[in-house]
Parts: C-alpha cells; sequence; structure tokens
C-alpha cells in the first residue's frame, strides 16, 4: 500500500473509529451565524468535592456532586478521551431535581492515570462501581452514560448484575452501542487499514501519531473532520471547540490502549443483565454509534425505550440539552419513582 493511501485510510481511523474522540484544535469551517452557547462556562465544575476515590486497583478518581444529598442520584458516565464536563448542561439544570454525581474515568480529566495500566471497559466498570458505592450509598440511582460511558455500564452489568434492579434503578444510554463499532463513521475504511497495515495495536498508535501531528500542524483539518463525524449540522461553534479540546489533552495511552480495547469490543452477552428499566437516546445524525446502532440495543435489552433527537449529532447531551434534559428527568423521575412504590410494597409486606 502506498504511504499516501495509508495516511488517507489512518484518517479514516482517527475520524471514525472512535467512541467519541476527536482529532483536531479548532474548527476552520463554520457557518456565520450567532453562537447562542458563545461564553457558556462549560468547564464549571459541579461544587461538591467528594474524591479522591479509590478503585479497585488504587487508581484515585477525581468525583464532584451538585443537588441536595437526600435526593435521589444521578451518577454520570462520560466518553472516551473526554470527562466530566460534557455533562455540564445536565448537572447545572437537574440539580435542583437530583443529586447529580459526575466522575471521571480513569486517565481522563483530574482522575489519576490507571495505576497497574488496565484501560480496559472492566476496569473502568471498576470505577463506576467504586463511585455508586462511595458517593451514593444509599441509592438508589440512575446511571447516565455516553458513548464509552454506556459502554462501561454494559461492561458493569456483566461482572455485577445484582446491582440492576436494586441499587440501579434505571439506565440512560445516549450514543451507545454493545458491539461493532467497525461500523460507525468511516467505518469501510477502518476495516481496510487493519488487515494492510498491521494489528489493531499498530492502527491506533498510528491514530496517536495522526492526532498529535494534526495537532502541531497549522492546518485545521481535524476540526472539520469533527464536525463531519461527531456533530450535527447546526452544533454550536463553541461546544465543537471544547470538545475537540478535552479530546486533544487526553493521554497518548488513552487513544493507543484504551481505544484498542473499544474497537475489539463486544458487550451484547452483558445487556442481559440490565435488568431495570433502560432509554435509549441517539442523535438521528450520529455517524460514530448510528441510529441503528441504538435500535439494536434497545431492542437487546430487557425493557427499553428508544428516543430519536433530530438535528443532533453524537454529542446529544450536548448539542441538543434541553431536549436532552426533558427526555432524561421524565425517565428519571418515573423510574425512581416506581422504585420507591416497590420499595413501600416490600416494607408494608
Amino acid at each position: 500500500m502506498s504511504g499516501r493511501r495509508t495516511a488517507i485510510l489512518t484518517a479514516g481511523l482517527a475520524a471514525g473509529a472512535v467512541a467519541t474522540g476527536i482529532v483536531g484544535r479548532t474548527i476552520l469551517v463554520r457557518r456565520r451565524r450567532s453562537d447562542p452557547e458563545a461564553g457558556e462556562a462549560l468547564a464549571t465544575l459541579p461544587p461538591e468535592d467528594l474524591g479522591p476515590v479509590a478503585s479497585f486497583d488504587g487508581t484515585q478518581l477525581a468525583v464532584r456532586a451538585s443537588g441536595d444529598p437526600t435526593r435521589p442520584a444521578l451518577v454520570f458516565v462520560h466518553g472516551f478521551s473526554l470527562d466530566m464536563t460534557t455533562w455540564h448542561y445536565q448537572w447545572t439544570a437537574l440539580s435542583e431535581r437530583f443529586r447529580c454525581v459526575l466522575f471521571d474515568l480513569r486517565a481522563h480529566g483530574r482522575s489519576e492515570k490507571a495505576a497497574t495500566g488496565d484501560l480496559s471497559l472492566q476496569a473502568m466498570a471498576h470505577d463506576l462501581a467504586a463511585v455508586i458505592r462511595s458517593a451514593t450509598p444509599d441509592g438508589p440511582v440512575v446511571l447516565v452514560g455516553h458513548s464509552m460511558g454506556g459502554m462501561t455500564i454494559l461492561a458493569l452489568a456483566e461482572s455485577r448484575p445484582e446491582l440492576f434492579g436494586k441499587e440501579v434503578a434505571g439506565v440512560a444510554f445516549v450514543g451507545t452501542a454493545s458491539s461493532d463499532l467497525f461500523r460507525g463513521a468511516m467505518g469501510s475504511m477502518t476495516e481496510l487499514l487493519r488487515p494492510r497495515v498491521g494489528s489493531l495495536t499498530q492502527a491506533v498508535h498510528r491514530v496517536n501519531r495522526l492526532r498529535k501531528a494534526v495537532l502541531a500542524s497549522p492546518a485545521d483539518v481535524g476540526g472539520v473532520i469533527a464536525r463531519v463525524t461527531q456533530f450535527g449540522p447546526e452544533a454550536s461553534p463553541h461546544l465543537v471547540d471544547y470538545v475537540v479540546g478535552l479530546a486533544a489533552r487526553a493521554p497518548s495511552e488513552v487513544w493507543t490502549d484504551g481505544l484498542a480495547g473499544l474497537m475489539d469490543m463486544d458487550l451484547r452477552h452483558a445487556v442481559q443483565h440490565v435488568r431495570a428499566p433502560a432509554l435509549v437516546v441517539v442523535g438521528d445524525r450520529d455517524r460514530v454509534t448510528p441510529p441503528a446502532a441504538a435500535m439494536a440495543l434497545a431492542g437487546e435489552l430487557p425493557n427499553a425505550r428508544l428516543e430519536v433527537i433530530s438535528g443532533a449529532g453524537h454529542m446529544a447531551m450536548l448539542e441538543a440539552h434541553e431536549a436532552f434534559n426533558d427526555l432524561l428527568a421524565r425517565f428519571a423521575g418515573d423510574v425512581l419513582e416506581l422504585k420507591h412504590r416497590s420499595n413501600g410494597k416490600r416494607k408494608r409486606a
């Protein structure tokens, strides 16, 4: 294969074979229109510092919270190469009604690098279990996972099925698939890349080198790729820039070891263990985990409903935060009320 063709295919992997990773710096091509999200302080952290929380292998996790501790809790799990601040519009809007708990997965955001180098979804499921145990000991909770965060919840269901329906009253999956990530954005290119230029591990190392090259380049091609693959056509430039910046700052091992694990992920067997009501949300412009993947996930879950948000891409909780918050608040309120009534009946019995 020529060097030029290899570079094109590697760019395809960088653009499409991540659960929410984005290469690049800023968006050069933008519509000349006002940005309603401009100036929003997306990096603001929830006010309460509950960390550090130690995971199973000693990795220290950054955990924050907002809202009355006596209220039912929502625990938010972010996507690949991002951090807890991608839930900005959720904790700021919903903490008057719910206890909102946010954390950074290992090697992401403000959490420590993995103590033993383990960046598998199974290790991240242990991170989530540690946060549930430490930050929401009285339960019940609703788990909300975006992309890799949703896959982390599935990994938790695989390893700790007894939590679901008991401590975990409900689950919201946002832009999540249970398998076949290669079928997402530019998936045909990613399938071409692996057999021609070596193993998947070698391929993701090429992705990381490409990411660094794009960051060092005066061109803004990476930002354009980010908008095309990750966001809907009307996405706020401010939101796009912010998410691109988060992904650009992620450590190299997230883009190598972590990405390789995601691409080989198959958690279809774990779906049956989510014995709690589930909400599956997807943007109709999502190219990373397309609506077809969301439909498949909703069909596999024991008790799920699917909601499609018009005009949104892979980052629906940011791009269409008002519509997303309405869906999440109604779902969480319904399942927590159902859980409360169920607990009351058991006590009376």
